[in-house]
């Protein structure tokens, strides 16, 4: 089975191999990675698609990260191979975000627009930094503003509508 981009919500990075087996450090872009333990398959992919399912043989924390076993991923080598690819999952098999909380990828494309009315730009993606996520606006000028994603910034996330209030300048 294959999905396109807009079928997938993507649930975090696969990023360096750790060790001689095939496992890889996952950074994922949201809570409880563990719980994705679940899924009977993972599906892989680059930046807009196209997506295919593997299975997961291993999923564990270690030091303050997660590490991931696929299968077909027997060794190092393979496991270089799937560096900077993304994991997700169709949108209709994961849990729907209490009213407070969002998927990334519903986020990025949406509008930030400040109190009075100023376009920041778009959301670009978000950064994971520990603390709280932030958000990567992009403006038309090409401008980069980071934003904290927190309650005293992120005043309201109008998803139907396409913007994120903020209380933030414009010349921040």
């Amino acid at each position: 089975m294959s999905l396109s981009a807009s079928d997938i919500v993507v649930l975090g990075r696969l990023a360096d191999p750790y060790g001689i087996r095939g496992w890889l450090r996952l950074h994922p872009y949201g809570d409880d990675p563990l719980a994705w333990g679940e899924m009977p398959v993972w599906w892989v992919g680059r930046e807009g698609g196209p997506w295919r399912e593997v299975g997961l043989k291993g999923l564990k924390a270690h030091g303050d990260g997660v590490v991931v076993l696929l299968d077909g991923v027997p060794d190092r080598t393979a496991a270089e191979a799937h560096k900077g690819l993304l994991v997700g999952a169709p949108r209709e098999l994961l849990p729907v975000p209490d009213e407070d909380e969002f998927y990334w990828a519903d986020l990025v494309g949406l509008a930030v627009v400040n109190g009075a009315g100023e376009a920041l730009g778009k959301v670009a993606g978000l950064i994971e930094t520990g603390a709280n996520d932030v958000l990567r606006v992009v403006g038309d000028d090409g401008n980069e503003r980071l934003l904290p994603f927190v309650d005293a910034v992120v005043l309201e996330v109008d998803r139907e509508g396409g913007v994120i209030r903020v209380e933030w300048g414009a010349d921040w």
